[in-house]
């Protein structure tokens, strides 16, 4: 699946990607998604949210979006769960890793995310449906490839535990510079924005 990351880009613009085919759109701002969302339709695109979601801003996150992407502590699963239980929703969510262990990046750290799966299959309503990760960005994307095996791997031991509400059927992985390799090793949702709507003003 080819999600259309359409942050900074206008209402107008997001209506042509729609027209043009995009049926998958990612937003990286909650206030910045929420008017843009409102003016579009939630039933114009499938909507997934790829930014960083603080704990406070999970209530909007429930709901505007069928997928929230970067899931990466127990404390923000437990907020999206509470959330998600008062509109009787099951909200689709996937784990980020930080693969590359960057303190700059969010994600959990990679040896804990097992755990913290385990601790997510005993929410009712969430439904963890893969992986998410955001390798170091490389001039050559070859270089990314170590990263999106790692990520798979962590997807197969995971599978390999049958937990409940956890179908770990997706990896998000691959943006507009290596969604080519993201594919080789597994990818099934490429997030990519410049190369459908250019570079962002």
């Amino acid at each position: 699946q080819l999600i259309a990351v359409s942050k900074k880009k206008s209402v107008e613009v997001i209506r042509q990607g729609i027209k043009a085919g995009a049926k998958h759109l990612g937003e990286n701002y909650i206030q910045e998604a929420v008017g843009k969302i409102d003016t579009i339709g939630k039933q114009s695109a499938v909507w997934h949210f790829i930014g960083h979601l603080q704990s406070n801003k999970a209530k909007i996150a429930v709901q505007y979006f069928e997928y929230i992407h970067t899931v990466d502590t127990l404390k923000l699963a437990k907020e999206i769960n509470k959330q998600a239980k008062k509109i009787d929703k099951t909200q689709k969510i996937f784990l980020q890793v930080n693969i590359s262990d960057e303190e700059t990046k969010s994600g959990t750290d990679s040896k804990e995310a097992i755990e913290l799966a385990s601790q997510i299959s005993h929410f009712g309503n969430l439904s963890l449906q893969g992986l998410m990760c955001m390798p170091p960005f490389f001039s050559n994307p070859e270089s990314a490839r170590i990263y999106f095996k790692q990520l798979k791997q962590i997807q197969e031991k995971i599978t390999a535990r049958n937990f409940d509400n956890v179908s770990m059927e997706h990896l998000s992985m691959g943006m507009s510079n290596d969604f080519k390799v993201a594919i080789q090793e597994g990818s099934t949702m490429v997030r990519v924005g410049t190369s459908i709507f250019g570079s962002r003003e």
